[in-house]
């Protein structure tokens, strides 16, 4: 069966024999079966179909910018398949460029994350056992639980099963105090959820430039011009680094107070004899 060139579906279309929809499709086919008759007869045919695919969605747009007073149909079609064409080059260039700086890029170069402290109970469980058992035990595990709570960020399920028997509480109820000082500073975690996805993307935005900024030729506009971009968005980059440095992942002592049901003073007493006491400890374990 003969293919309807694109001067006939066109004309069909004109005189409402084919409804958008069917000669959008039929465009797309011709298109997919007609490659050597298009400007891109020379693409590999993979790269030819990707485009075609992409190009799909363009379809009404073309058959809309059309002026019948100009050239025919098809000759349009095909200066507007290769102005596409170029713009879908230059999109698939950058992509590919962005692929392969994310790939490339380091995860330890990006001087952006954050790693929670390494706080092993492992390699402090002898002293946190004396801590515990001595005279003041009690309260010594009261002031644990205010650490606990205090630096809530960094705290996990797993740590929190852990820790309970050893301040003389149960599981659930450390989990429940726990969550509570999560949605108190909910807020908060969210901002600095947030600071580090935009310090992420900006970086591999750095990554990005530098790569292009290597594939462009010195001593250009171009080269100049993007240049500059780096050097802004580094700059950003840094800038953003120092706010998420400056804001605190730890709870308040009034936070802490609200959830345990005491008075701040008593945290800020709490949580400075424990910083001396725990001090004391290590000191003496080094001694021995």
């Amino acid at each position: 069966m003969r293919q309807s060139s694109l001067n006939e579906l066109f004309t069909q279309f004109k005189n409402n024999n084919l409804k958008r929809a069917e000669i959008e499709g039929l465009i797309y086919n011709y298109m997919i079966f007609n490659q050597e008759k298009t400007c891109l007869c020379h693409w590999e045919r993979d790269d030819y179909e990707d485009y075609v695919s992409w190009f799909y969605p363009r379809i009404q747009k073309a058959i809309d910018n059309y002026n019948e007073n100009g050239s025919s149909f098809e000759a349009f079609m095909k200066k507007f398949i290769f102005n596409s064409s170029r713009e879908y080059r230059v999109r698939a260039a950058t992509r590919n460029v962005t692929e392969y700086s994310t790939w490339c890029a380091r995860v330890p170069d990006l001087y952006a994350r954050e790693e929670a402290p390494g706080y092993s109970l492992e390699e402090n469980e002898n002293i946190l056992t004396r801590f515990l058992d001595g005279k003041y035990g009690r309260k010594n595990a009261r002031r644990v639980l205010a650490l606990v709570l205090k630096c809530y960020y960094y705290v996990s399920d797993d740590f929190i099963e852990k820790i309970a028997g050893k301040i003389g509480m149960e599981i659930q109820c450390l989990k429940e105090m726990v969550n509570k000082i999560r949605e108190i500073r909910q807020k908060k975690d969210d901002a600095i959820y947030y600071m580090k996805e935009r310090i992420y993307g900006q970086f591999y935005r750095c990554v990005v430039y530098e790569k292009r900024l290597s594939l462009i030729q010195e001593n250009t506009a171009a080269y100049d011009r993007l240049k500059l971009r780096l050097i802004k968005a580094r700059k950003r980059l840094e800038n953003m680094r120092s706010r998420l440095a400056s804001i605190r992942t730890d709870a308040t002592n009034t936070q802490i107070a609200e959830v345990i049901g005491v008075k701040k003073g008593t945290v800020d007493a709490s949580l400075h004899k424990l910083k001396a006491r725990m001090r004391a400890l290590a000191e003496k374990s080094l001694l021995n």
